[in-house]
């Protein structure tokens, strides 16, 4: 029988989970896209995942991580939920144990993680604009008919990156028709878009922070070469990625989960993959806060609701304790 641990990562664009034997090494992963549906993805991911492994498996442990941690959590039955710096900075630690400077770029958001003697001492996300994301470059790719994957194999042969305005997607789209249209490389122009996605998470996300090596590129976007490249030019540092970059949430929220090393793990099995869940939600009018409240169910069985800022609508129930449950 193969023990070991369960990661999930549910987040807008993608949803990565992560099945870690018992000394952290990763002996499957799924990484899928979220496509609006996350917990369908999760249960998708889940029978995914289940088939890559042995017809035996014990979960000692299960967390999540990722903008849909809660919701996840509830469906796997994790027992630890945790937020995506941590998760991040965990698997990063456990790659490259040295490591000072994280850099994640993913489909919906991007965030720096400082850390220093194994702690993390600052951080900043950005979950606002769409300039410097996968979600941005996804768009770009599809619009000059060339597949996300061969974006920076296209980057490395440009002879030299096209100044491209980076500090709004709406004006490095104008910018890079632009360039096409008087007649640059597309190339040059691909470079060009890397050099500048670098340049406002740099400006943007950097801004104050000493960024020291050894330095970690992780998330979707790491796939790309033309990224690495321009954070090393920009930098004047080597910039590493891990071999399992695209789920690094995911091996994060596992690690996690064999830290706490539950007794017993609450985790619901892989036949989870054939409930059927639902979501609704609801405004709380008995204060002004008016609270929007998350509510999940399978079978006509109300499993949690989350979203109040006083707790009177979270339902005590066999799912992970106040105590594992982190922001």
């Amino acid at each position: 029988m193969v023990k070991g641990y369960l990661g999930v990562d549910v987040g807008s664009v993608s949803t990565n989970l992560v099945f870690l034997d018992e000394s952290g090494e990763v002996l499957a992963s799924v990484y899928r896209r979220t496509r609006g549906q996350p917990i369908r993805a999760v249960q998708e991911g889940l029978k995914e995942l289940g088939s890559q492994l042995p017809s035996r498996v014990e979960v000692l442990g299960a967390g999540t991580t990722g903008s849909a941690r809660h919701l996840s959590g509830v469906i796997v039955g994790a027992d630890i939920v945790k937020n995506e710096i941590t998760a991040h900075a965990v698997a990063a630690m456990h790659v490259v144990p040295e490591v000072r400077t994280v850099l994640e770029i993913g489909g919906q958001d991007s965030k720096i993680i400082i850390i220093r003697d194994g702690i993390v001492v600052d951080f900043a996300m950005n979950t606002v604009c769409a300039a410097g994301t996968g979600s941005f470059l996804d768009h770009q790719a599809a619009r000059l008919n060339i597949p996300i994957e061969e974006f920076g194999t296209y980057a490395l042969r440009a002879e030299t990156g096209v100044q491209i305005a980076g500090r709004c997607s709406v004006f490095a789209e104008s910018d890079m028709i632009h360039k096409q249209q008087v007649g640059h490389p597309i190339e040059n122009i691909i470079y060009g878009l890397c050099e500048a996605l670098v340049r406002n998470y740099l400006n943007n996300l950097a801004k104050g922070k000493r960024i020291e090596p050894p330095v970690v590129f992780q998330g979707g976007v790491a796939a790309n070469v033309g990224m690495k490249k321009a954070f090393e030019e920009a930098l004047g540092l080597e910039v590493l990625v891990p071999p399992h970059f695209n789920v690094m949430g995911a091996i994060g929220a596992a690690l996690l989960a064999r830290e706490l090393r539950p007794s017993r793990s609450q985790f619901k099995g892989f036949q989870v993959t054939e409930l059927e869940y639902r979501t609704s939600s609801f405004h709380c009018k008995g204060c002004s806060n008016n609270c929007e409240i998350v509510k999940i169910m399978v079978e006509g069985e109300v499993l949690a609701r989350w979203g109040g800022r006083c707790g009177k609508w979270e339902l005590e129930l066999p799912t992970p304790t106040s105590a594992s449950i982190s922001p």
